[in-house]
Parts: C-alpha cells; sequence; structure tokens
C-alpha cells in the first residue's frame, strides 16, 4: 500500500480573505530573483457565482457559466499584478483538453500580436515579459524552470493527462526546445485533489497498472471516512514520480498547498462542489530585462 509522501512540502501557508490576491508560492524559489510564479487561491477576487452569502467577491479565473466575463478579466489582472507588479503583463494560455500536448511561446511573438490559444495542457517558453497560466479545480498544476537556460513551463495534468506523461513529455521538450538538462532543472506542484478525496474506478486504475512499473502503488483502497469501498488515487505523487522519471532530483521538486477537496474555503474543487467551481490559476514567467 502506498505510504504518506516523505518529501518536504510548503503546506502551510494560507491566503487571506481580502481583497488583493495571495498567490501561493514555491519558497525554496526565493534564490531565482529573475523568476515569477504564483498559485491562486479562490480569494482576492470580485467574483460572486461560487462565493458564500457572508464572503466577499472570489477570485475565479476560468471563463465559466457562472460568471461574467468582465468579473474574470479584473480578476486575471489582479493576478497578474500580484505576481509580476503590473496587471498589464501579457498572460498566455490554453485551451485544455486532458492532453500530453505541450506548446511553446516564441520568442519572435511580435509586439502587440494576439496569441491564439491552442489546445494542449502544457505552455513552454524562454520569452520575457509575460506570464504563462494554466488552469485548475482538482487537477495537479506543475511549474518548471530551468534556472540555466532561463527557460519555464506550466503543466495541467488530470487523470487522463498524467496517463499520457503531459509533464514528462514536456520534459523532455524543453531539452529538444532549449537545450534544458532535467537534472538542473526545479518544480513546484501546487493545490490539487489529495489521495484523501479522490476515489476512481476500475478504468483509471487499470490505465496507471498498464502504464507505470508503480502505477499500482499510486493508489490505496478507500477507508471508512470515504464512506464506501473502492480505489483512491494519489495524482499528486503520480505527476511527482514522473518529475523523477523525467530526470529531476529529488529536492528540486517542491509541494506547495493542499487538497483542493479537502480546503475549500481556500481552493475551488470541481468534486466537493458537485461539479459547480470556480477556477484556480498557476502561472509562471521571466522577469523582462
Amino acid at each position: 500500500m502506498h505510504t504518506s509522501n516523505p518529501f518536504p512540502t510548503d503546506l502551510d501557508q494560507k491566503a487571506g480573505i481580502d481583497q488583493a490576491p495571495r498567490p501561493l508560492v514555491a519558497v525554496a524559489w526565493a534564490e531565482f530573483p529573475w523568476l515569477v510564479h504564483g498559485f491562486s487561491t479562490r480569494a482576492g477576487g470580485v467574483s460572486r457565482a461560487y462565493a458564500r452569502p457572508a464572503e466577499p467577491g472570489e477570485l475565479n479565473l476560468g471563463f465559466t457559466a457562472d460568471d461574467t466575463a468582465e468579473n474574470v478579466r479584473e480578476n486575471r489582472r489582479r493576478l497578474v499584478e500580484a505576481v509580476t507588479g503590473s496587471g498589464t503583463t501579457p498572460l498566455m494560455t490554453v485551451r485544455q483538453i486532458h492532453s500530453d500536448r505541450s506548446e511553446v511561446v516564441p520568442l519572435n511573438l511580435g509586439e502587440g500580436q494576439c496569441w491564439d490559444a491552442p489546445q494542449a495542457d502544457g505552455l513552454l517558453t524562454r520569452r520575457t515579459g509575460i506570464l504563462l497560466g494554466i488552469m485548475t479545480a482538482d487537477c495537479v498544476p506543475v511549474l518548471v524552470a530551468d534556472p540555466r537556460h532561463r527557460a519555464v513551463a506550466a503543466f495541467h495534468a488530470g487523470w487522463r493527462g498524467t496517463v499520457e506523461r503531459v509533464v514528462e513529455q514536456g520534459i523532455a521538450r524543453m531539452h529538444k526546445e532549449f537545450g534544458s538538462l532535467p537534472g538542473e532543472m526545479i518544480a513546484a506542484i501546487g493545490p490539487a485533489i489529495g489521495r484523501c478525496c479522490y476515489a476512481v474506478g476500475d478504468e483509471v486504475r487499470t490505465r496507471f497498472g498498464s502504464e507505470f512499473s508503480y502505477g499500482e502503488e499510486l493508489f490505496a483502497q478507500m477507508g471508512t471516512p470515504a464512506g464506501n469501498s473502492g480505489s483512491v488515487l494519489d495524482l499528486v505523487d503520480a505527476n511527482r514520480r514522473q518529475l523523477l522519471a523525467a530526470g529531476l532530483t529529488v529536492g528540486a521538486i517542491s509541494l506547495v498547498g493542499g487538497c483542493t477537496s479537502c480546503h475549500t474555503e481556500l481552493y475551488f474543487s470541481h468534486r466537493a462542489s458537485g461539479g459547480r467551481a470556480g477556477r484556480m490559476m498557476s502561472v509562471i514567467g521571466i522577469k523582462a530585462e
């Protein structure tokens, strides 16, 4: 049976309930002043679509059916400003499809040229002065940086993308595009649904077991707190193992935040809300010189 993760975490950071976003960060990354990043929470925005009656506005960052585009654009501006110091920093996103696909934001993207968000689940770049962003509400957000070549990436990993090795293949793409060496890279895994709450069916267990030699180690039987029999999946550890398989070292991987389903006061959770939830965003970028 899979045991609890023994690796160091940044689980104790908390977001205040106020009107300014306070993204969570990987504490170990403070030594890289050229690197900006953050994992949003649900606090610090203007949206009311998913907020309880007595609570302030929330930071929904997805263009969901329940919220207005005006609110989401303002929330995104606030997040960008909180991370970079300027609300006008360009934010590059993708149309997420639970795949293994990653796209590169080129260095020669023209000033003022529109970024046509492609269908993918990863973004890579060496371009300065922009932010890469991926959205989650239980899936695993993974941010990666190459300090030597100053390249960054952001990945969205649900169970399908994890089975397809979106993170592992994304690391390989960074090596191909930028010359990045995995042993020199750093990564941060953000808030996501934990093994405590992620019940899955036989199809998922079979897929993982057939794709990974350690597949069965990612599962445990649901105990009494879960309410019935079945399997629970440690999707966070699955992606941590992919980073290790890609060549990153144990000490280069930070875990930031807790279970999105357990802590709905901090995070949006698709499962915990019965499918009606806002979206968080994980962002990373290289400061303009």
